[in-house]
């Protein structure tokens, strides 16, 4: 935990320091990114992510406060609203991306030799999987 601690705080503050993104809003522009038609409704988002509906919809306001990410209605439920990046999120997205992975590279693959990735990889599929099994329970 103290490494993987170290390991966000120094993506983290690089991040930061080169794009003003924090990691919570790169966490939701790939979510966003990746999802079909590059929107999620609010809960689905926080389900994707992981992350408390209160918590997600705070962020979310600033987010939308910077022009990143657009709320709007739900075409099929009133009650409901989707989420989008915004062309300047999208942008934002874009532009921070190629330093952030350069500083994953930097800071943790390049740390590892290829058999260690293997196993790294094939640690966290077990450990997903196991936890998936718990939370089906």
């Amino acid at each position: 935990m103290e490494t993987t601690g170290r390991l966000t705080t120094l993506l983290g503050s690089r991040l930061q320091s080169t794009s003003s993104i924090s990691v919570a809003d790169y966490e939701v522009m790939l979510a966003l990114s990746e999802a079909p038609e590059a929107r999620f409704r609010s809960s689905e988002l926080a389900s994707q992510m992981g992350w408390e509906r209160s918590r997600l919809s705070h962020h979310l306001g600033r987010m939308e406060k910077r022009g990143l990410i657009q709320r709007v209605a739900c075409a099929d439920d009133s009650r409901g609203s989707e989420i989008l990046l915004t062309p300047e999120g999208a942008d934002a997205f874009r532009r921070c991306s190629a330093p952030h992975l350069r500083d994953i590279r930097e800071l943790f693959v390049d740390a590892l030799t290829p058999e260690q990735l293997a196993g790294v990889a094939k640690t966290v599929d077990a450990l997903s999987a196991h936890l998936d099994r718990i939370e089906s329970k």
